[in-house]
C-alpha cells in the first residue's frame, strides 16, 4: 500500500491533461538543445482561419520573422508553414557590453477541405501577420438557386 501514497507516482486521471499541458508549456518556453551547443527553440505560430463561400483565409502571427525566412507549401490537402526567427540584441554602455542571440524554428500544419485550388494560393505579410488566401474551385463554391413563385 505504500506505493499508492508515493508522491513520485505518475498521475493518472483528472490531473493528467494538466500535467501534459505544463510539460508542453515548458518545452515551448525553454525549447530544446540544437546541434553545436546552440539553443534552437521550436515554437508554433498562432493562426486564425476564416472560411467564406469563395475562399479560406489563414492569418498567422509571425512577429519579427523576415519574409525570406518563411516557407509556405500546400501538398496533399495540407497547408504547411515553416521557417525560422532570428533575433540579435546588442547593448553597449560605458561599463558593459551585452549581446544576445535567439534562433527559433516554427512549424504548423493545417488540413484543408476538399475543393480548394492549391495552384492559386496567395500570401502577403504586413506588420508581423502573414495572410494566406486559398481560393475555392468554382465547382466547390455554393450555388444560389432562385425560388420562383407558382400561381
Amino acid at each position: 500500500m505504500a506505493t499508492a501514497l508515493s508522491p513520485w507516482r505518475r498521475t493518472i486521471g483528472a490531473l493528467e491533461p494538466f500535467r501534459q499541458e505544463m510539460e508542453d508549456l515548458f518545452e515551448r518556453f525553454f525549447g530544446e538543445e540544437g546541434g553545436n551547443g546552440a539553443s534552437a527553440r521550436t515554437w508554433t505560430p498562432r493562426v486564425d482561419v476564416k472560411e467564406t463561400d469563395k475562399e479560406i483565409v489563414v492569418k498567422a502571427d509571425l512577429p519579427g520573422v523576415d519574409v525570406k525566412d518563411i516557407d509556405i507549401t500546400v501538398v496533399g490537402g495540407v497547408l504547411t508553414l515553416r521557417g525560422e526567427k532570428r533575433e540579435e540584441k546588442e547593448e553597449k554602455k560605458e561599463n558593459y557590453y551585452r549581446s544576445e542571440r535567439f534562433v527559433g524554428r516554427f512549424y504548423r500544419e493545417l488540413p484543408l477541405p476538399p475543393g480548394v485550388d492549391p495552384d492559386k494560393v496567395f500570401a502577403a505579410s504586413s506588420k508581423g501577420v502573414v495572410t494566406i488566401t486559398i481560393p475555392k474551385k468554382p465547382e466547390a463554391q455554393p450555388k444560389k438557386i432562385a425560388v420562383k413563385p407558382q400561381d
